[in-house]
């Protein structure tokens, strides 16, 4: 289970850093899309489950002493 984590977590990184240059993209316009900026929200926040799963994985695997 902890590798397709992984395999998520790398896709996600992809997805967000897209959604971000498209947010920057559509910025420099007037009437900003609220569905550009929650499109950033959606991948930033699976992301940081991922993540913290990812962090506490080696503390989670530790025999106990």
């Amino acid at each position: 289970m902890s590798k397709w984590i992984r395999q998520i977590h790398r896709w996600l990184a992809v997805t967000f850093t897209l959604a971000v240059l498209a947010n920057f993209a559509v910025l420099g316009r007037e009437p900003i899309a609220l569905w550009v900026g929650a499109a950033t929200l959606v991948p930033l926040f699976l992301f940081l489950f991922t993540g913290l799963y990812l962090f506490a994985l080696p503390y989670l695997n530790r025999p106990r002493a």
